[in-house]
This record gives C-alpha cells, structure tokens and sequence, in this order.
C-alpha cells in the first residue's frame, strides 16, 4: 500500500513550505524525511497524514486519494505521531495508550499490550501521565499510536526526548514494524540516525524535494554541503558510521 505525494504543494500562514513535491513512499521499509529547520518536513508530514489540507497536487494511498477516506478509515491506515503533542487530560498511561485504538471502536487489549512491552512501559502502567518524564510521555505518546496498529506509522521527531538506550530500542521496533509489512516514515534531525537506519531518505530544502534514494546516494557529502552550507566527512563502516563537521 503506497503512499504517495503527487506535486504537493503546502501553504502556512500564507507562505509556501511545501512546493511541487512528488514523492512515493513504499511500505515494508523505513523512510527518513530530513532537512535544515524550516525545510517543510512537519508540515510535509502533516500532509502525507491527512491533517492539512494541501494547496495544490494532493496525497493517495494505494492509488485512491486520501481525501476520499473517512477519518475513521484514514485513522485506522496511518497512525501520526506529532512532535509536541498535548494531553488534555491526567490519564494513566495504560488509559493513554488504549486510546489509540478509537478508529477500530474497541478495546483491542493485545495490540495495547504489545505496544507497551515494545517500548518498556508495562511497569508505568498506572502512572498518572503527569508524573512521566519527557522521555516517557514520548514514549507513551508513540505506544498510543502502535497500539492502533496502522499500516503506515508517520512519527515527527520520535526519538528527541528519549536516552540513548531508548533510542536504539524504538529503532530497533520500527525495523520489525517495517519488516513486518507496515511503512515507516521520521522525521529525523540527526543525520547520522538517517544514514545508519532508514532505507530511504528524502532530504527537504526550502520547501522542495533535494533528493531521495537510498541514504548513501541522498545524504553523500556534497549534498550536505549544498543544503546545509556545512563541510563534513562521513566516517566508520556502514551501519556504523558517524558525520565529522569541519569549521
């Protein structure tokens, strides 16, 4: 099921942070969307979940566009995970996390289950969600959106606030989730995550798609240079390596 951006063009507050970008997004792998600030990746994400309404071009899924599916379809097909999230109100995390399964109207008690012990959170159980740290309201506000069990998961900035540990445990989910047959798709800022993680890259600048491809062809050394005016060298084996800044 393909999720594809057909000349998509995003207007905010009346400038343009999404031009003319053509895009499809295969399932079955993981898709890094990266970029300098202000490149257009949230606002390309919000997009590519149904949640803004584009200014030109438009978003399929499967071919169909999604502006046909109904909210409780679209909800059920893709799971987005924003990357300041509210919560209204003072829940216990497991109470949090059930509420990703609204879009199929029921309790879904193995799905919920499964997303906590997918991200370390069965022993939070029934924390208020005010007494979590940072770390684990992002991880409590991901396990919200895998309990769900969408076939697309759109997370913006997932990996932000959490350790370093954590880090490498969602990783390593999203990876089983893609190989699992679902798509994947980050925003992601640090590029080295992109390089040794994703299996396709779409790289944002101004508003318009400077490349894409595998992660060794769309965040090669020169391409940094041109979209973020900074000298570095990629170093260590693949899988493994590391981005040196110069000056």
């Amino acid at each position: 099921m393909t999720l594809a951006a057909e000349n998509l063009s995003v207007t905010r507050g009346g400038r343009v942070v999404v031009e003319n970008l053509t895009a499809a997004l295969a399932p079955g792998r993981i898709t890094a969307i990266v970029g300098p600030n202000g490149a257009g990746k949230s606002s390309l994400l919000l997009a590519l979940a149904g949640l803004l309404e584009p200014s030109g071009g438009g978003v399929s899924l499967d071919g169909s566009p999604l502006t046909a599916l109904t909210p409780r379809a679209r909800g059920q097909a893709i799971g987005y995970l924003p990357q300041s999230p509210d919560i209204a109100w003072d829940v216990s995390m497991e109470s949090l996390v059930a509420l990703g399964r609204l879009p199929w109207r029921d309790r879904g008690t193995p799905a919920i289950e499964a997303a906590l012990a997918a991200l370390d959170l069965e022993a939070l159980r029934t924390r208020p969600v005010s007494r979590l740290s940072g770390g684990e309201r992002a991880r409590v506000l991901l396990a919200r959106v895998l309990a769900g069990e969408p076939r697309w998961i759109l997370a913006d900035e997932p990996l932000a606030a959490l350790d370093l540990a954590h880090q490498l445990g969602l990783i390593a989910h999203l990876k089983a989730c893609a190989a699992a047959g679902q798509g994947v798709v980050v925003v992601l800022h640090d590029l080295a995550l992109a390089m040794n993680h994703a299996d396709h890259v779409l790289v944002l600048h101004d508003g318009r798609l400077a490349a894409e491809g595998p992660p060794a062809h769309a965040l090669a050394e020169e391409r940094i240079a041109r979209v973020w005016g900074i000298s570095a060298n990629w170093l260590g084996e693949p899988g493994r390596r590391g981005l040196v800044t110069h000056g």
